[in-house]
């Protein structure tokens, strides 16, 4: 029946690409996907599939229960865009000003509700019950999966699956790991107030800029030289903004970045060491300063018997060329609490566009589609795997 299932995939890609392709020209930022949500709960009513809406906010829990005993796991997507400006020359470019699908979200939606229309023709020889689990604001902390674990609705889930069309790994190539497999992002705001003046006269003010450039030198020291060389984490500074003259001192300087951890005592150290480091360079330069660190998304750890799992689902996928272990990557995922809750993995799906390079969260991203049936198969395989266990 798995082989049916993955010929009826097939036969319907090209539904699968007119959702994604719709979905893509009206994407919605993070917590404010209510006509994405709607359009996932009509998809649901149609096929006559029993549904929750407004799950955790504005998630969508669809449940197929099948004519054969089993267990009960979900198969999760994410449905939010980011607010940047999509600059692809394409016919199903993002009509909503500032705003698009620049990670894939919505492949991933249209994967999970094309493989729900094809589960639904072979629903009373299907064991167990999948849940397919749509969840909102994975971009933007404190995001959707844990409002959703809160509100109970997978309580008697015994399985959780996931997986990310990733657009910088090769077509048709499948990568997971049997531990970490994402780091944890967290974000940071430096403000040093210090005492602006004339261009000409520094020695009468406690110059903001050159305070905040000896911060973004001295924070790139803590990973460099104040964590073992053999651990791993990123510090990174995306804002700088101070001054508004070309002869005037700035008073004020406003750094935001991020760190990226793997591990929990690593995001600790890091967060004293900037804490002793801005206290350090601000008490020398006599200006007083504010340190927010706002902690994210916990690592995405997998679990190692589910990762098998989907290391051998993927060789039962003949659009699959390569499955492999590989090391964690530093960008972070929500689905971290899923699989702190429960038994489960997660898993990218080579999405990379032949002759397109641009990766995650760019102007121009884009991906393979035909990456989504394989990302459906791939998930729908897992779960059969699971069913045998």
């Amino acid at each position: 029946m798995l082989q049916e299932i993955h010929k009826k995939l097939d036969e319907l890609y090209p539904e699968m690409v007119n959702i994604r392709r719709h979905l893509h020209q009206y994407p919605e930022v993070s917590f404010q996907e209510t006509g994405t949500a709607r359009y996932i709960a009509d998809f649901y009513e149609e096929l006559g599939i029993p549904y929750q809406a407004n799950v955790g906010g504005n998630g969508v829990i669809a449940t197929l229960k099948g004519g054969k005993p089993g267990k009960k796991i979900a198969l999760r997507a994410d449905f939010d865009a980011l607010p940047i400006q999509d600059e692809k020359d394409v016919p199903y470019k993002s009509k909503i000003d500032g705003v698009m699908h620049a990670c894939g979200h919505d492949g991933h939606t249209a994967q999970l509700l094309i493989l729900a229309q094809a589960l639904a023709m072979f629903q009373e020889n299907i064991p167990g019950t999948i849940v397919f689990l749509h969840q909102h604001a994975e971009e933007y902390a404190p995001g959707g999966a844990k409002p959703i674990i809160e509100s109970g609705v997978l309580d008697d889930v015994d399985a959780v699956f996931g997986t990310h069309l990733w657009a910088t790994t090769p077509f048709r190539v499948l990568q997971t790991s049997k531990d970490v497999f994402m780091a944890g992002p967290d974000r940071f705001e430096i403000i040093v107030q210090g005492q602006g003046g004339h261009g000409g006269y520094p020695h009468q003010t406690k110059d903001a800029i050159t305070i905040g450039a000896q911060l973004v030198s001295q924070l790139q020291h803590i990973v460099s030289r104040r964590l073992d060389p053999l651990e791993t984490a990123v510090i990174t500074i995306g804002q700088f903004e101070a001054g508004n003259a070309f002869n005037i001192i700035a008073d004020q300087a406003r750094l935001v970045g991020t760190v990226r951890y793997l591990k929990k005592d690593i995001q600790e150290q890091v967060i004293n060491e900037m804490e002793k480091a801005i206290e350090g360079i601000c008490a020398a330069n006599a200006v007083t300063y504010s340190f927010n660190y706002e902690k994210g998304y916990p690592p995405l750890v997998n679990n190692a018997e589910e990762a098998e799992l989907i290391l051998e689902a993927a060789q039962e996928v003949d659009d699959i060329e390569t499955a492999e272990e590989v090391k964690p990557v530093m960008a972070g995922e929500d689905f971290a609490y899923y699989t702190m809750e429960k038994p489960g993995a997660y898993f990218f799906t080579g999405a990379q566009k032949e002759g397109h390079s641009y990766p995650h969260h760019h102007p121009k991203f884009d991906i393979e589609e035909q990456a989504m049936p394989i990302a459906a198969k791939t998930l729908i395989t897992a779960y059969f795997k699971y069913q045998g266990k």
